[in-house]
């Protein structure tokens, strides 16, 4: 399944504790990641099957194994109960789960943001404001959600003013024929499809919140901590991966092609997912956006919305429960519960040629 297609977090914060123990910190030199079907995740099979995974590894002695999940969900499971020390996964989505079920966990890669790829669309009214007293179909507690609670106060509404109703991606392209359904939230290929159907009008997408929904490599920060070897090796496959596949030559548009095709689609499609999503494949730029002070208020955003709708525990008396530590040191929220981190050493090492 492609990432986008299971972004609901709700179940998985609910389950999150119970799953929930610390991987070893031990030094050890064999590591697993973890990853899903989207098109900011296919440089991982790819650079496993050319080779790359292999070389980054050998540099550095140790051996990575980069094992596909087929459920989204499943993989945030997993990695949370211990069985992979990285995990390719969203912002939202390591707080709501890892963090929430307290699993440390360390970005290490600013992989790419939604640029375009989660869009509201509307069937016969063409402005945002039109949305008010409709149903909404959307996955529910999903980024498809954030999205929707984003783009409706830009225009004075929030969530009492519409309803939701929880749609699975897999029915939403068929519910949107019906006509019950007047207006979805969803992400592509859904959006390409439902766009050429005349009635389908787009109002808002990601593009209008730059950097909000965003994907990420994050390591257990334990191991990490014990094996910066892992993530050097990481963030090296990365930026010689997304390099290849850059540009108009054929060895890129070949590199591209193959994973279109292990991701479902052709090489045009997956070149159209690519335009709507900002691909991090410089370092230099994915450091600056790490760096920016974007960053904490996109978080602080995040983490609002997801306290706002029960997701951040049970037992949750504030959005401050839970710590998210950014490169400058600022933390957001608890000091004493510091779940969540991004560090932008490893990408520095690559920008300055020190991997």
């Amino acid at each position: 399944m492609i990432r986008g297609f299971i972004k609901s977090v709700a179940i998985l914060a609910l389950l999150a504790g119970a799953f929930a123990h610390p991987a070893s910190a031990a030094p050890k030199k064999n590591f697993k990641l973890a990853w899903t079907i989207y098109v900011g995740w296919m440089p991982w099979p790819w650079a496993a099957e050319h080779g790359i995974v292999k070389k980054w590894a050998d540099k550095y002695g140790i051996t990575i194994d980069v094992v596909q999940v087929n459920d989204y969900a499943e993989s945030i499971n997993q990695y949370t109960a211990g069985a992979f020390d990285a995990l390719t996964i969203t912002n939202m989505d390591t707080l709501a789960v890892p963090a929430v079920g307290g699993i440390d966990s360390t970005s290490i890669i600013m992989g790419d943001f939604s640029n375009g790829n989660d869009a509201v669309i509307l069937k016969d009214k063409t402005t945002l404001a039109d949305i008010k007293g409709l149903p909404v179909n959307l996955v529910q507690y999903s980024v498809s959600q954030y999205l929707l609670d984003r783009a409706i106060a830009s225009v004075k509404l929030t969530e009492r003013d519409i309803r939701v109703i929880n749609t699975s991606d897999s029915d939403m392209a068929a519910a949107y024929q019906t006509p019950d359904v007047k207006a979805v939230v969803t992400w592509n290929p859904i959006v390409q499809e439902l766009l050429k159907v005349p009635s389908a009008h787009k109002v808002f997408d990601s593009s209008q919140i730059p950097g909000e929904i965003m994907d990420l490599v994050i390591v257990n920060t334990a191991t990490l901590k014990e094996n910066p070897a892992f993530a050097q090796a990481l963030v090296g496959i990365w930026y010689e991966t997304t390099k290849a596949m850059a540009g108009d030559a054929a060895d890129a548009k070949a590199a591209r092609s193959e994973m279109a095709k292990a991701s479902g689609t052709d090489l045009p499609g997956f070149d159209d997912q690519l335009r709507t999503t900002k691909l991090f494949s410089d370092a230099k730029d994915a450091v600056a956006f790490t760096d920016s002070d974007a960053l904490p208020k996109t978080m602080a955003l995040v983490r609002d919305f997801l306290f706002d709708h029960q997701l951040l525990g049970e037992n949750a008396k504030s959005p401050d429960v839970i710590g998210v530590e950014f490169p400058s040191g600022e933390v957001l929220g608890s000091k004493t519960n510091v779940k969540f981190r991004f560090d932008d050493s490893f990408m520095k090492m690559a920008r300055d040629g020190k991997l």
